[in-house]
């Protein structure tokens, strides 16, 4: 290799740019794959011991939501089992529930759910809100009494409505997750491989090799391009197995058109090459790395407009997520892979990502002639205490 400044084989580099990226986003598809949380076990307390609420719990168990793990006497046993973790919520229904629906009264059951796992608090509220609805209907068509089929129909339903989940036809998790998740792991597996390069490097003062090639003319840029060259190298064919042969294994929607995908993905993977060397100037030890990016990720992903809307994010955090790539690169990556959007409707992504390519491949190149400086200051350094040790032996 021309620039092969690295003289020994590096595991550390090789599991975080090869192994790292084929193993995590199996290992997330893996964990996601259900899609939606069902049989969610649940305790029941009946304080209304009649038909009627009888009747109502028969139906909530026979929703794919929940399942009915236990019955209880009262509150204070059902909420035991939820600190024992033996049951994931409780539903109550209240005394008089039978009389007062008999009485033509509101009557409200109580659904209480696990807050540790939003999943749990929406199939519990689904599963309570579809029964309450349907024996609703059917008390309507009891009170308005007679009537032919259809005008019953037109009582228990006075307005239909077609519900239609917009690619995501499941209301899946693996589908709302896992694009943003595989676009976030090429960043953060670059980035943490360059950065332990970096502290390789730095540990054993190597940015002293670097001097030759910078003295040339455009030499600090051949040193930089060759760096982003030989990351590109690995992530091109690593992006496509991430972004297009995990989806596949797993049967995520794949509506954009390859090659303009293959258009929008390529400035994203040069903005991430440049911007894991510019990442790299802040690493002194092999390990510094590991940590910064593990930090970051979670905080990546919440500012990337993912799981809550950039537009209804704090100005502050909407304009620190403008310097990562992984912000545009989500956002374009789930218009056109989830929802079928072509690059034109994506140029905004598509033209941030050009411009942090530039930005972050000038800050590349400071970065790398403050190596190069830093490591001839420290060679210099070591001579001169070599010299210094030389001349007390002699005297």
């Amino acid at each position: 290799m021309k620039y092969g400044f690295l003289q020994k084989f590096d595991v550390g580099v090789f599991i975080f740019f090869i192994l790292v990226p084929l193993l995590y986003p199996l290992l997330y598809a893996f964990i996601y794959t259900n899609e939606v949380v069902r049989e969610v076990p649940v305790a029941v307390v009946d304080l209304s011991g009649t038909a009627c609420s009888r009747d109502y719990l028969r139906r909530l168990d026979a929703t794919p939501d929940v399942r009915i793990a236990t019955h209880c006497t009262d509150m204070a046993e059902a909420r035991r089992l939820v600190q024992a973790r033996e049951v994931l919520g409780v539903v109550c229904v209240p005394h008089g529930f039978a009389s007062g629906i008999a009485r033509g009264e509101q009557v409200a059951v109580s659904a209480y759910a696990d807050m540790s796992g939003m999943l749990y608090f929406k199939s519990i509220l689904a599963a309570n809100t579809n029964v309450s609805l349907a024996m609703n209907a059917e008390i309507k068509v009891q009170r308005a009494g007679g009537g032919t089929k259809e005008q019953q129909e037109v009582v228990r339903h006075p307005l239909t409505y077609d519900e239609v989940a917009l690619f995501n036809p499941h209301a899946g998790f693996a589908v709302f997750l896992i694009p943003a998740v595989l676009v976030l792991v090429l960043q953060q597996t670059l980035v943490l491989g360059a950065g332990m390069e970096a502290g390789t490097m730095r540990e054993e003062n190597l940015h002293r090799r670097m001097q030759p090639v910078q003295r040339r003319r455009g030499g600090l840029w051949r040193l930089v391009a060759h760096q982003a060259g030989r990351y590109l190298l690995v992530y091109v064919p690593m992006s496509v197995y991430v972004l297009a042969v995990v989806p596949h294994l797993f049967r995520l929607p794949q509506l954009a058109d390859p090659w303009q995908l293959g258009l929008f993905v390529f400035p994203f993977l040069l903005a991430c090459a440049f911007f894991a060397i510019t990442v790299s100037g802040l690493v002194r030890h092999r390990e510094t790395g590991i940590v910064l990016v593990v930090f970051s990720s979670a905080p990546l992903l919440f500012v990337s407009g993912i799981s809550w809307p950039g537009s209804a994010m704090p100005p502050v955090w909407e304009a620190l997520s403008y310097l990562f790539p992984s912000t545009f690169g989500i956002r374009g990556f789930v218009a056109m892979n989830n929802m079928g959007a072509p690059l034109h409707d994506v140029m905004h992504a598509w033209l941030m990502l050009w411009v942090q390519t530039v930005i972050y491949a000038l800050c590349a190149m400071a970065v790398t002639a403050w190596s190069v400086a830093r490591s001839r200051r420290q060679a210099i350094k070591e001579r001169t205490e070599a010299r210094r040790r030389r001349l007390a032996l002699m005297q």
